[in-house]
């Protein structure tokens, strides 16, 4: 007897944070994190009041269209703590969570200079304890709302701990230079549209959303499909539990002019086109068109939006790493079908991803280090941490054996030692080998984060939380 489909599961986007399901895309062209320390806890809940009216959600902007900033709330689990919410609830939460990055940093592979002890101040210590995060249309409106957030913290008697500006590279650029964003996941209800390329692949060359729960706590995920009692995922304790998600907040320095001179000189020795080999490393050409589909020259025009544009499997085109190798970052970090059994090892580890580049890009031709800080504001949400976004560092970045590549790490972020990697050679070019450089990456401070929904966001300013 053929199962019933599910029903469709309507989620509440008005309860939801806006940042979490909504892309403010490139039109918010600034973007600042603002950490806020808090000493007393109804100075904190007083404070918390203020904002939750004013705090972004997903449910569609009114005809007017997009407002001049977007405004979304985040705690660590010494925030919750700090502002009084009962151990009993807290053990509601999940155990990395509650356990924070920085104890989780060996797992991690954050060692040496990317070592919580080198973080910048205030992260990992439990300083940090209330992101806000502020999406602006341009400095104007970014400078408007952060003098009004900093001088309701200093009224209320409240820290700043950190503030990281980011904005957008000319070109929706990363500062290596790739385009980045693409293959962000379907939710079902919500960008059912996006399936192709970034849902789950069925059989017959079709597609489909993953399911909210995934994403948004308090809703049905992959498991509740199948379970002949609907049971929902776990979450924490009501209020809190509906609604929400955690959120993974790092800031990743890039050391360009290392992985500029790397890949010329990769490129001399092996004999190489240089654009090429940059594009075999991370999966896609600069402009983000896969190599699964353009595996040769890089396209006139490439259109990350267009319909098709991401429809394509590894397993099914290119199960041997001719076209995109089996060691590249986009192939490691979203294996899509490449482990097997049509992808179903693989969409349950699936983020929604929301960062933001931050510092001045290295002029394009240097390769010399300037000294400046400059890098990508990771920023991912997930309803399970270790499952999703620790899940893609620890096994799949970390460590290559489950793509049968051994040790080797992803070589864009291997960590303090670098990685390596394997380039499959197209008959009858042979393979080559790219040796352990870098790091090209380094991890210079990072939290967990609870987002709750916006009644969980009410309840936790009332001191109402359990």
């Amino acid at each position: 007897m053929a199962t019933a489909a599910p029903e469709a599961v309507r989620i509440d986007l008005g309860d939801v944070q806006g940042d979490i399901l909504r892309a403010y895309g490139n039109a918010y062209e600034r973007t600042t994190y603002v950490f806020v320390g808090i000493d007393e806890p109804g100075r904190g809940r007083e404070w918390l009041h203020g904002l939750v009216d004013r705090v972004t959600t997903a449910a569609p902007w009114a005809d007017a269209g997009k407002p001049a900033h977007a405004m979304n709330v985040a705690f660590t689990a010494a925030g919750l703590r700090a502002l009084g919410v009962p151990d009993r609830v807290l053990r509601t939460f999940s155990d990395e969570f509650l356990q924070g990055m920085a104890e989780r940093a060996g797992l991690l592979g954050d060692t040496g200079d990317a070592a919580p002890a080198r973080w910048e101040r205030g992260f990992g210590t439990g300083e940090a304890h209330v992101l806000v995060t502020i999406n602006a249309l341009g400095p104007t409106e970014l400078d408007a709302a952060l003098a009004e957030l900093r001088t309701e913290v200093v009224r209320h008697g409240l820290q700043i701990v950190s503030e990281q500006p980011a904005q957008l590279l000319p070109q929706s650029r990363e500062h290596f230079g790739f385009a980045d964003g693409f293959a962000q996941p379907a939710v079902e209800g919500v960008t059912d549209d996006k399936a192709v390329g970034g849902g789950v692949p069925l059989p017959h060359g079709t597609w489909r959303a993953l399911a909210p729960g995934e994403f948004i706590l308090g809703y049905p995920d992959e498991d509740t499909r199948v379970d002949p009692k609907r049971r929902l995922p776990n979450a924490p304790a009501a209020p809190l539990g509906k609604s929400g998600t955690y959120m993974v907040w790092r800031k990743l320095h890039q050391d360009v002019a290392l992985f500029r001179r790397t890949v010329r000189d990769a490129a001399q020795r092996l004999d190489r086109d240089e654009l090429l080999l940059r594009a075999k490393i991370v999966g896609r050409w600069d402009d983000g068109a896969p190599l699964v589909t353009h595996p040769d020259t890089q396209p006139d025009e490439f259109d990350g939006r267009a319909e098709g544009a991401n429809d394509f499997l590894y397993e099914r085109a290119d199960g041997d790493g001719h076209r995109c190798p089996l060691g590249a970052h986009i192939r490691r970090s979203n294996p899509r079908d490449a482990l097997g059994f049509e992808g179903r090892l693989s969409f349950r580890h699936r983020i929604i991803r929301r960062g933001m580049p931050y510092g001045d890009p290295l002029p394009p031709d240097a390769l010399a280090d300037d000294g400046a800080d400059r890098g990508l504001v990771f920023v991912c949400f997930n309803a399970s941490i270790s499952r999703q976004f620790e899940g893609i560092q620890v096994q799949w970045l970390n460590d290559g054996n489950i793509f049968g590549l051994g040790h080797d790490r992803d070589y864009l972020l291997g960590g303090t030692n670098g990685g390596s990697m394997v380039i499959q050679g197209r008959p009858p070019d042979p393979p080559c080998y790219l040796a352990p450089q870098g790091p090209f990456v380094t991890t210079r401070a990072g939290e967990y984060l609870f987002v709750p929904g916006i009644t969980a966001l009410a309840a936790i300013a009332d001191g109402v939380t359990g």
